[in-house]
């Protein structure tokens, strides 16, 4: 079992849970993810990127949103309580190294994934330039973090309710034409946002790593079912990615496939507000 030890509500469907995991955080990096379910011996397995980890402590902290059954769930689970299951971590940690100049654009709950990423990047001796976005202020999350971490922050917001009223793709591409240009960009966030900024930073030849969140269940490779193509090749998220050359991703197809279970998420998701009507969206409280 792992331990619930401390939990925040960070807007109204995202939550940030450290939990006891000592081996995990011992051996995790950046850019990798564990595989977690509420259930030890059933339930839905999904992944989740580690947004830090104390070593020390022995603790790993998840950042997710509360979309369907599982991460609603969680959403329900206080301090004290424990997740059945936490395999990791997964996946190839991100390429560190000194590279110059690198943009770092984050959308949604994507901007959890992003943080240990840009961490590591700062700590390497890169200038780190980060693009946050939301649909409004509400909705943001980790600025402060971003704020204290960045050489130069971009917010950006959908109704203009915090920072500039824009797509992170229009301050991207802002970045891209000044000279010298950016040595590397890297994004995270919804899957459409990820292929248009790979559309910005293509044809001035940066550079450009994303962050792939597709169906996964075992996280080992087995079952197939995070499949992608890059490059005109079958790879598989959860043991070649979850990090992959943004230029070279089918996203397209990846759409396609993560739409797959939508009606299925949302039956079960349904199901269970019914079941637990005293719950879901009235979880203000949250805690440190």
């Amino acid at each position: 079992m792992y331990n619930i030890l401390s939990k925040k509500q960070l807007s109204e469907n995202v939550f940030r849970i450290d939990i006891a995991a000592p081996h995990i955080a011992r051996a995790r990096k950046a850019g990798q993810f564990v595989i977690v379910s509420v259930d030890e011996d059933a339930g839905e397995r999904i992944p989740l990127t580690i947004a830090g980890a104390d070593s020390k402590r022995g603790t790993i902290r998840l950042i997710f949103q509360r979309v369907g059954k599982a991460t609603a769930q969680m959403a329900d689970l206080q301090e004290g309580d424990s997740l059945g299951y936490a395999a990791g971590p997964l996946g190839r940690p991100t390429h560190i190294e000194q590279f110059g100049t690198v943009v770092c654009v984050g959308g949604g709950i994507g901007i959890a994934p992003l943080l240990p990423i840009a961490e590591a990047l700062k700590e390497a001796g890169n200038t780190l330039i980060s693009i946050l976005g939301a649909r409004t202020k509400e909705l943001l999350i980790l600025e402060e973090e971003f704020q204290a971490l960045s050489d130069e922050l971009i917010v950006v917001t959908d109704d203009g309710s915090r920072g500039r009223k824009a797509l992170v793709t229009e301050p991207l591409k802002e970045i891209c034409l000044r000279r010298p240009k950016p040595d590397l960009a890297i994004a995270i966030g919804p899957t459409i946002m990820m292929k248009f900024c790979c559309e910005t930073t293509r044809p001035l030849e940066i550079p450009t790593q994303v962050s792939l969140n597709t169906i996964m269940v075992d996280g080992t490779g087995m079952c197939g079912g995070c499949r992608v193509e890059v490059g005109g090749q079958t790879k598989f998220v959860c043991v070649d990615g979850p990090e992959f050359d943004g230029h070279l991703v089918n996203f397209d197809q990846m759409m396609k496939r993560m739409s797959a279970y939508k009606d299925l998420e949302q039956r079960a998701y349904e199901n269970y507000k019914k079941q637990h009507p005293c719950k879901i969206g009235l979880d203000k409280r949250g805690s440190e």
